[in-house]
């Protein structure tokens, strides 16, 4: 299924009709934006069953997964924004020093203005929908750019964007790389990407054209760290389950295991247990385990293969695009596996001696979106001296699952974050405002500073 290009001269014309309508101000109005919050969250529940049946066609996610990794998460988002948007909007009163007498201080949150929202595949959904919910709460407008990865998903997404929207408020546009290069050529107020460091780096040049703020949700190789005092039982359980969701295709899945030597052993057969306990004996069959999602990437995981002795896992089925949970060991930290983003159920091994060398390999590289750190004695040492977008001690993935966090990375990982507060931030502007009466002036300021031998002191 293919998705056709909107053409350039349409995607002008929604720019150009956007900031018009951005200009006349109705997105001002707090009442506006809770209205259209409400409105996207009765669409999501309308288009729920359509939704679901779409992620299932493109990338074999079932309808419980779908639920609990985008429709869930962005609910919450909504009604995180509802019960908090009027206080988020709200000016904040700061003190002003005596030297300002008698003036007064605060701080007033005003929209960006028009928005341009490009998402990934891996969770066409969520992250597509949960940046326009901070747009929307912020008094943005945007224009949303899906992945043409997942036809059935952005089809889906454009008919419920366009049943409840006006498209001068909210537009969604579709097509590959060319699309989004006719997109980039628009002037907007804030671009939100979500993607690889690769098309990161693109979307920033291109912004830096116009000096245009950016919202950068990259990835990277999140570390798996679990040393010698872990719980191991537990630890492969989380672990299974975080590289087993979406198949591995998570921007914040554990990428790769660094394991204290004296546990190796223990946690590659607890994590066939658990690997198994999750999707069976042949996880092909289970409804649960996601496909890749197409050939190419298909083609470039089975590529690592080579780079290790595999241990648990290997099967794979170019028709489906289906991939076991594989576990590669004896593998080169300068190997292909060890030095990209995996984005799949493949997991090579590294080995350390003490909490020091996992934290010299981890920060010898990249900062990655994610760290997951398991065992008890280390976690200061681990948290003082590493850097990552986020993190989570004895557990992976659920930090994300926190509205209340902010979520995103830092250095080639990302740039700023969002989530709850942090989304209506990041989408606004923090005016500062000074006000003074006009029933007072004081004559300090002025020249010739016959008394600044007095004010001195107070500056």
């Amino acid at each position: 299924m293919d998705i056709n290009n909107t053409p350039k001269q349409e995607i002008k014309r929604i720019a150009e009709q956007q900031r018009k309508f951005f200009r006349e101000g109705k997105t001002l109005d707090i009442d506006f934006r809770k209205n259209a919050l409400h409105m996207l969250k009765k669409a999501l529940k309308e288009h729920e069953a359509e939704i679901a049946t779409a992620l299932w066609q493109d990338l074999h996610k079932c309808y419980e997964e779908a639920y609990m990794t985008e429709l869930s998460i962005v609910l919450g988002e909504i009604d995180n924004h509802l019960n908090n948007l009027s206080r988020w909007s709200r000016p904040k009163h700061v003190c002003t020093p005596l030297k300002m007498f008698p003036s007064r201080s605060k701080i007033i949150s005003e929209p960006l203005g028009c928005s341009l929202i490009i998402a990934p595949w891996n969770y066409p959904v969520q992250l597509l929908l949960n940046p326009l919910v901070g747009a929307i709460s912020s008094g943005c407008t945007a224009i949303l750019k899906p992945s043409p990865y997942v036809p059935h998903v952005s089809l889906a997404l454009e008919r419920l964007i366009k049943d409840t929207f006006n498209e001068e408020y909210i537009a969604i546009v579709q097509g590959n790389r060319e699309v989004n290069a006719s997109l980039l050529e628009e002037r907007y107020d804030i671009i939100f990407f979500t993607g690889s460091p690769q098309l990161g780096r693109m979307v920033m040049r291109a912004a830096a054209e116009n000096l245009t703020p950016v919202v950068l949700e990259l990835g990277g190789k999140s570390p798996c760290i679990i040393d010698k005092d872990a719980n191991i039982a537990m630890a492969a359980k989380r672990i299974a389950w975080g590289k087993s969701l979406n198949a591995g295709q998570t921007c914040i899945a554990p990428d790769y295991l660094l394991v204290h030597r004296d546990v190796k052993q223990a946690l590659v057969a607890a994590l066939k247990k658990e690997f198994s306990n999750l999707l069976g004996e042949n996880p092909k069959e289970a409804k649960h385990f996601v496909r890749i999602v197409n050939q190419k990437a298909y083609k470039r995981l089975v590529g690592y293969f080579k780079d290790g002795d595999i241990v648990m896992g290997g099967d794979c089925d170019e028709s489906e695009r289906y991939i076991s949970p594989t576990i590669i060991d004896n593998v080169s930290p300068d190997s292909p596996v060890m030095t990209e983003e995996i984005f799949g159920p493949i997991f090579p091994i590294q080995t350390f001696t003490s909490t020091q060398d996992a934290v010299d390999f981890v920060t010898s590289r990249e900062k990655p979106l994610a760290l997951y750190y398991f065992g008890n004695k280390g976690i200061k040492e681990m948290l003082k001296h590493t850097s990552s977008g986020g993190a989570c001690i004895n557990d992976t993935i659920m930090h994300i699952a926190n509205e209340r966090l902010p979520f995103g990375g830092v250095g080639s990982s990302g740039m700023s974050s969002y989530h709850g507060k942090e989304s209506f931030k990041v989408f606004s502007h923090r005016r500062a405002v000074v006000t003074t009466t006009t029933l007072l002036d004081l004559p300090f300021r002025y020249m010739p500073y016959t008394f600044f031998k007095w004010i001195k002191g107070l500056l």
